[in-house]
């Protein structure tokens, strides 16, 4: 196990290396961006869903793309410029959640948390089907393929994110650019064929017959498909904030090189969302809802058919849509160690692994989008209701933090700074609300309900730390009471096993001691009692009967009647036990299990394993 263990992941880091694992700009480019950039390959597709499926307005569903990718742009604009704040105020990294804690409060920033947190895991879910979908536009493979192949892929992920940030970041930062340089040749080649050889729209020899019928359609847009459209489209901002929230992962300086990542990122979204959805208004990829995605139908078409661009570009598609969910493994462990620390996630989210990652995060993150992914049959259409809302909320949260922020400080241009976030926080708001008014039977309900119940149990979880570390805390002064020792070694019958839990028990020299041995008739008690005169054992055996076969309930009657013999006892339970190869160690020790399990949780009661080792069937006493 180790061996494959190393194979998989690496060879384990010291901490002295962890200055080493730091990212550079090009580097953390793909990392915290390749999310935001790779929503350029469907968001303006969910606007489509909207007004050409939902809405139904025929071949006037164009129209509106345009302006309505220009404001989602200069949103972008607003929260871009934001999270630049953001950065340049808390290098610790966190974010929302770190923004709302400082300015806003308890619950405010466990909100923030939530909603981060949820994002996170929607992004692996949308992410990778939205890749996977992007392949099967391009191959045609059955549906029945998709959750398998998504499986797979959020698998490759979660062990590429187990070898370390830096590792995972320099693999993937190769396809995150090539789609950036296909995106853009697509682009370029659109408009020149659109503005200067004249191409019309999509015919309908590339259409399928029910997206033909969709352009027959005569329906009226009004205002609420009109921001139902909208926050759709809104779903390009979703990963803006991974920067802001990863802070402490950039090589030195980290806020400046964040910052300057950050507007990279912003340039590259921004200018590339719009020149899809300006292709898009011209060209008019009609699509239903098993025509894959409307990237790859303008590809065809404006490439000519299915040849070498068409593919690179599809091929770039899939691998930043599923390298889009690196953003997620890159924020979601780190974000969760930074609420761990603050004792409202369990502590083990804090700890980092061999490869200095936080592994446990990665892998609860691979555990729930993959359980996402099975539930929504790998649909992108059916996740994005869900991953709208926690995305914008997590954006009012962290801007109006950021309001109160510049409020308290007054640090230079503080106005500008203020009007900025205020802005942003009133329209993400906005957008958040419609996202679930207008989504609401589509699933936009359940992050609604779900981050509340979250919050819920970051609070519950916070105040049982809180409880615990009351209960430990030492006042000056304070000395534990001296206590009487009772040591009982539990016996099935006498072995090697068993004398050398007795001769280490008696070792320890306690106020008492005695052996404990479960039978089930008269027959049992007779063959160990004729077992322990044989032997000359030198301790008190005592015999408990259990005629249904059961030992944990005897055992723990037997201590419970002990303590009430000997009130002021630590009782300590001696469990000797074989230890084998990993290979045949199960076959050893399943009803002690059991007993240490309810022990463990017996006031006055410690309970201490002797382990016996066996190599090649013989016992090791040296």
């Amino acid at each position: 196990m180790p061996a494959l263990k190393r194979i998989l992941l690496g060879s384990p880091l010291s901490s002295a290396d962890e200055h080493h694992q730091r990212l550079s700009k090009k580097i953390a480019l793909p990392v915290f961006a390749s999310d935001a950039i790779s929503s350029t390959a469907y968001a303006t597709d969910e606007i489509l869903v909207v007004i050409v499926l939902q809405a139904g307005v025929g071949v006037t569903a164009f129209q509106p793309l345009v302006p309505i990718a220009l404001v989602v742009c200069a949103l972008m604009v607003i929260v871009v410029l934001s999270y630049r704040q953001t950065i340049m105020a808390y290098p610790s990294g966190g974010g929302a959640y770190i923004v709302s804690r400082e300015n806003l409060g308890v619950i405010p920033s466990l909100v923030a948390a939530a909603s981060l947190l949820v994002d996170y895991i929607l992004t692996v879910a949308v992410s990778v089907a939205g890749g996977v979908l992007a392949i099967r536009t391009a191959t045609g493979f059955d549906h029945q393929w998709t959750v398998p192949i998504c499986l797979l892929c959020v698998t490759v992920m979660t062990v590429m994110n187990l070898r370390g940030v830096k590792e995972s970041g320099a693999a993937f930062a190769g396809p995150t650019y090539f789609y950036i340089v296909m995106l853009i040749a697509l682009i370029a080649t659109g408009l020149y064929r659109i503005f200067v050889q004249h191409v019309g729209p999509i015919p309908d020899s590339l259409l399928s017959e029910a997206a033909i019928e969709e352009r027959q359609q005569v329906g009226t847009l009004g205002l609420f498909m009109l921001l139902r459209a909208f926050s759709s489209g809104a779903v390009a901002l979703s990963g803006v904030e991974a920067v802001s929230n990863g802070v402490p992962a950039f090589a030195k300086p980290e806020s400046k090189n964040a910052a300057t990542t950050l507007m990279w990122m912003g340039g590259i979204l921004g200018s590339t969302f719009l020149g899809v959805s300006v292709l898009a208004s011209h060209l008019k990829p009609y699509r239903s809802h098993d025509d894959g995605n409307g990237l790859g139908l303008m590809a065809e078409y404006l490439y000519n058919g299915k040849g070498v661009m068409f593919w690179m570009t599809m091929i770039g598609t899939f691998l930043i849509l599923i390298l889009a969910a690196n953003t997620a493994y890159a924020d979601f462990p780190r974000l969760a160690s930074i609420i761990a620390k603050d004792g409202f996630v369990p502590r083990q989210f804090f700890n980092k692994g061999a490869r200095l990652v936080f592994s446990n995060g990665v892998l609860f993150l691979a555990i729930i989008a993959g359980g996402l992914i099975v539930a929504f049959n790998g649909d992108i259409s059916k996740l994005i209701p869900l991953y709208a809302f926690g995305v914008f909320t997590g954006f009012t949260l962290s801007q109006s933090g950021m309001v109160r922020h510049h409020l308290r400080h007054r640090e230079g241009s503080w106005r500008v700074g203020m009007t900025i976030n205020a802005v942003g926080a009133v329209t993400t708001g906005m957008i958040a609300g419609i996202v679930v008014v207008s989504k609401f039977s589509e699933g936009a309900w359940i992050p609604a309900v779900l981050i509340p119940v979250t919050v819920m149990a970051f609070r519950s979880i916070g105040r049982h730390y809180d409880k615990a570390r009351a209960a430990v805390v030492a006042e000056p002064g304070y000395r534990p009471r001296r206590e009487t020792h009772t040591m009982v070694v539990l016996v099935g019958g006498i072995n090697k096993g068993v004398l050398h839990g007795i001769q280490y028990a008696r070792s320890l020299n306690p106020d008492r001691i005695m052996a404990v041995t479960v039978a089930t008739d008269d027959d049992d008690r007779r063959r160990i009692e004729q077992q322990w005169r044989e032997h000359d054992v030198p301790i008190e055996l005592h015999t408990v009967y259990s005629p249904y076969r059961e030992l944990t309930g005897p055992i723990m009657k037997f201590v419970d009647e002990l303590d009430q013999l000997h009130q002021d006892d630590i009782i300590t339970v001696v469990i000797p036990e074989f230890v084998s190869s990993w290979s045949t160690q199960w076959l050893h020790n399943g009803s002690a299990f059991a007993l240490k399990a309810k022990l463990l949780h017996r006031p006055h009661t410690a309970v201490v394993s002797v382990p016996v080792h066996m190599h090649d069937g013989r016992i090791d006493e040296t």
